[in-house]
């Protein structure tokens, strides 16, 4: 029996003999989830530990976008490809990933320092589970503060209703993360302006050459295009982006 035949007899044996021929053979191992009352304040503190971590867990992806500096970067990078004319070019995934690892760069002292006040104290059993929360949290809000324009955390005290905060530790963090993703999709569209600004003249200028010339038939993007990406690339275009972008958090 040629190796071919070989392989097709045992591709029937598997199809045509009985599931339960093989259950009988094998052994599978079962899982039971046990759903038991706690019985000592320790069970009832781990249950709670895990229901926050997985809590914490599934937030995390929101919790990166709205409350580090994601938003503006991505929205920057993704400019670019509109002011050149390549919709694709870099892949969104590139753009996002990019995106993630600047955003990592950029917030990693104040992840640190959460880490370092709030967490690590926490996981230690120094502190309360309040209180590892009220120190983790607060290095971001810092950063959130430093970045957040005070018009729009205005403006947000007031469609709530509440009480003027006296200081930044009286402002609610449902409010200041809202403020504070409005004020950056603000500065990263006014940086998207300034992005699109040159590469809109290099297109009315070709149009304009071109329809002097007589040739109207010819499409601007044409034309356009490659000046564009040639002089995006002549003057370091993605370096003075990473530059600039890097440094509007840094002040």
């Amino acid at each position: 029996m040629n190796r071919k035949n070989f392989l097709w007899l045992s591709l029937g044996l598997f199809l045509f003999v009985p599931i339960s021929f093989y259950a009988q053979q094998l052994s599978i191992p079962t899982v039971n989830f046990n759903i038991a009352q706690a019985q000592t304040p320790q069970e009832v503190s781990l249950a709670l530990q895990v229901i926050f971590l997985l809590t914490i867990i599934s937030l995390a992806p929101s919790l990166l976008i709205l409350m580090t500096s994601f938003i503006r970067i991505y929205i920057v990078l993704s400019f670019v490809g509109r002011g050149i004319g390549t919709q694709n070019l870099p892949p969104t995934q590139t753009i996002a990933g990019l995106s993630l690892f600047l955003t990592l760069f950029i917030m990693f002292p104040t992840l640190q320092r959460s880490y370092n006040e709030g967490l690590q104290p926490y996981f230690e059993g120094t502190i309360t589970l309040d209180e590892g929360y009220a120190k983790g949290v607060a290095p971001i809000r810092e950063f959130m503060f430093r970045e957040t324009s005070e018009r729009y955390i205005y403006r947000f005290i007031q469609l709530s209703g509440i009480e003027r905060p006296r200081n930044q530790d009286d402002v609610p963090t449902y409010i200041l993360i809202p403020a504070f993703v409005l004020n950056e999709i603000s500065i990263a569209f006014y940086m998207g302006v300034l992005i699109m600004i040159p590469f809109t003249i290099i297109e009315i200028v070709v149009a304009g050459t071109l329809m002097s010339m007589g040739m109207m038939m010819v499409p601007p993007v044409t034309i356009s295009f490659p000046i564009k990406i040639l002089l995006f690339v002549l003057a370091d275009g993605w370096d003075l982006l990473i530059d600039n972008l890097v440094q509007s958090f840094m002040r």
